[in-house]
């Protein structure tokens, strides 16, 4: 299957169910209205919680991020005013947002069995972000990325202003959505084809050593064409569900082939599904929810939004393959990952890696002062050790 194939056949119900409906049509699946009409509605005995959880844990993670931001921010000015301002020691944390060196740091561990000395904050948040996506789909971008959590904020207040999100028509929307596993691959390429003494050379390089800091001076002092870019995505994010995530994030093109592993989907029970096709309509990625039986897409962000729409008892669910067993509560029992569940396994994965990382003493990345008294207030001169 094709990484960025959104389609799946749509496979038989399991033996045994006689309330099942018949399998499609090899050229036309039954009207919506027919489908319907012999079906009946067992309601959820208990209300969806997912998106409060969800949204809890993507306004957490958003806040560490900002709290983050503001220390780190702190600490570059401590270094550009020569020490004259409040000092706060360098928040590791902020390595989260330099995937590069995380994957760069990463590469260098297996290769040497070492752990880097700079940057190695990168490493374990990046290990733990791929980890997600390996046991939980796309979890990542849907229930942690901050930059995830902006772009849903954008399509659906775009989408309470004009009642709709816009799509793209398929022979745009197809090639497009290749454009972030380009951008992977390019990352990857570059990054593969660097040794253990040249991943070690640029990061201990004037440069790598404060990658963080030429971020955020990118950022700091954007010129009129990154502004009008950024201007560009943020409305276009706007009008567009998840934007950016769906074609130009190389991060999350890395998730999604990670989440192709993943043994935990969303599955849909043919027979407690009444066809109604509102997970369909719910879904940010634009998936024919209503028509599979499994969702493996790799644009699948695992975001339950699908599921927290159905109306029918045990028609969606985000779990582990099913039993094949005739009653419909059999098949699911204990293998559904409920959102308190999906909470508590990024919780521990997240807080893990950082615990471990803290513990052994490879979590910060520790420069003397004097260094980074000449590093940080000339980091805009500072070249790539390439060039």
């Amino acid at each position: 299957m094709s990484p960025i194939s959104e389609t799946e056949v749509l496979q038989h119900p399991l033996p045994g169910n006689s309330s099942a409906p018949p399998p499609a049509d090899d050229h036309k699946s039954p009207s919506p209205t027919a489908r319907r009409s012999v079906k009946k509605l067992i309601r959820r005995q208990v209300q969806d919680r997912s998106q409060w959880f969800r949204h809890g844990v993507q306004a957490a993670f958003a806040m560490l991020n900002l709290w983050l931001g503001i220390q780190f921010i702190l600490w570059v000015r401590y270094y550009e005013s020569a020490g004259r301002t409040l000092y706060v020691s360098r928040p590791a944390g902020v390595e989260g947002w330099l995937p590069i060196a995380g994957t760069m740091n990463t590469k260098f561990l297996v290769e040497t069995r070492s752990i880097p000395r700079i940057h190695p904050a990168a490493m374990f948040l990046f290990l733990a972000f791929l980890l997600s996506s390996l046991l939980l789909k796309k979890a990542f971008c849907s229930w942690l990325c901050p930059i995830g959590t902006l772009s849903e904020l954008l399509w659906k207040t775009g989408e309470k202003f004009f009642g709709k999100s816009f799509q793209l028509p398929k022979w745009l929307d197809l090639p497009l959505r290749g454009l972030k596993y380009v951008l992977l691959g390019f990352f990857a390429f570059v990054i593969g084809s660097m040794s253990a003494a040249a991943l070690a050379d640029f990061l201990h390089s004037p440069y790598g050593m404060v990658a963080d800091v030429k971020m955020l001076n990118f950022f700091r002092d954007l010129g009129q064409t990154g502004i009008i870019v950024l201007v560009v995505l943020l409305a276009l994010s706007f009008f567009i569900r998840n934007f950016w995530c769906r074609y130009l994030c190389p991060y999350g093109a890395l998730m999604g082939l990670a989440s192709l592993l993943s043994p935990a989907k969303i599955r849909r029970d043919a027979a407690a599904c009444i066809d109604c096709g509102k997970c369909a309509r719910a879904c940010s990625a634009n998936l024919p929810v209503d028509r599979l039986i499994q969702i493996r897409s790799v644009e699948c962000a695992a975001c339950m939004e699908c599921i927290a729409v159905c109306p029918a008892q045990n028609a969606l669910q985000f779990s582990l393959p099913p039993r094949r067993a005739t009653e419909v509560n059999d098949r699911w029992r204990n293998l559904v990952l409920t959102p308190m569940a999906v909470t508590i396994v990024l919780a521990c994965m997240f807080f893990g890696f950082v615990g471990y990382a803290k513990a052994t003493g490879h979590w910060k990345t520790n420069l003397p002062r004097s260094l980074y008294l000449e590093l940080v207030p000339n980091a805009n001169q500072l070249s790539h050790p390439g060039m």
